[in-house]
């Protein structure tokens, strides 16, 4: 063979590929089990379980839940609200929301009265006068009020016979209260002035009031509006029917003119000064 062969020879080996070495057993072995083709579901079912959470996820996921347990309960507070109001009887219905427009109304008289007042010490020509009338006319107001001056006016007389002694003294003051709801604004009960600061104790087989005792029967002397007073005082399951579940007797009468003349001294406070220069 001349060179001129064995050059042309050598230069068709280098550009023929070397053959391919046949694959090993276990490599054909395992092209042969080949995992299968999934669906789009099975892949997203394989993604999220088993789940990955991280901590930041966790803190949020609880929040969440403690967020949602505060909701829950709050709508359950607000449902048993609405199921008492909704299992009230229609009499006592109508009674809260009287004793609302009664207050509502009390309070739009006394805000006309003030502006009123400012009125007139705008309008008057000796505006010194006008202000000393308007001082003096508080003046008793207040008086009234703390119990230092008598007052008269339209009211109800309240009688409460107690033959069997089960009246007691926190009895007497749910009388009080109910009254003060109602509107009233001068109280008595026996010879004793009922103020904003009285209290009532039971004493022995009688009850006192702030340190006075007093016996059966019980009279309350209440100046204020008839209309408000006797139904605050009648309402079921109210004053009334309690007293007389005690076996007591009780009677409401309504009159044009109540005299409530028993007085309070003035005290003079120990450490308050008025700060006006």
């Amino acid at each position: 063979m001349s060179n001129q062969d064995e050059v042309a020879e050598n230069r068709l080996r280098k550009e023929l590929p070397e053959e391919v070495p046949a694959p090993p057993a276990a490599v054909e072995e395992e092209r042969e089990v080949a995992e299968p083709v999934l669906t789009g579901r099975q892949r997203l079912a394989k993604g999220l379980w088993p789940p990955r959470v991280t901590r930041a996820q966790l803190i949020v996921a609880l929040l969440l839940f403690g967020l949602g347990f505060g909701l829950a309960v709050q709508v359950a507070s607000n449902s048993d609200s609405g199921n008492a109001l909704r299992g009230a009887r229609q009499e006592d219905l109508v009674r809260i929301l009287d004793e609302l427009d009664d207050r509502s109304q009390r309070l739009e008289d006394e805000k006309q009265g003030l502006e009123k007042q400012q009125a007139e010490l705008e309008n008057s020509s000796d505006q010194a006068e006008e202000a000393r009338k308007q001082t003096v006319e508080k003046e008793k107001q207040l008086g009234i009020l703390a119990g230092t001056v008598a007052a008269q006016g339209p009211g109800i007389t309240m009688t409460i016979e107690d033959t069997k002694g089960t009246v007691e003294a926190d009895m007497l003051l749910d009388a009080i209260q109910e009254l003060r709801a109602a509107g009233a604004e001068a109280i008595q009960v026996n010879d004793v002035r009922v103020v904003a600061g009285t209290y009532l104790t039971d004493s022995d087989d009688s009850v006192s009031v702030d340190g006075n005792k007093i016996n059966a029967p019980f009279r309350f002397k209440v100046i204020g509006n008839p209309q408000d007073l006797e139904p605050a005082l009648n309402i079921p399951g109210g004053v009334v029917q309690t007293l007389e579940k005690e076996q007591a007797t009780v009677t409401v009468e309504r009159s044009d003119k109540i005299v409530v003349d028993a007085l309070r001294a003035a005290k003079q406070p120990d450490y308050a000064r008025s700060s006006t220069r």
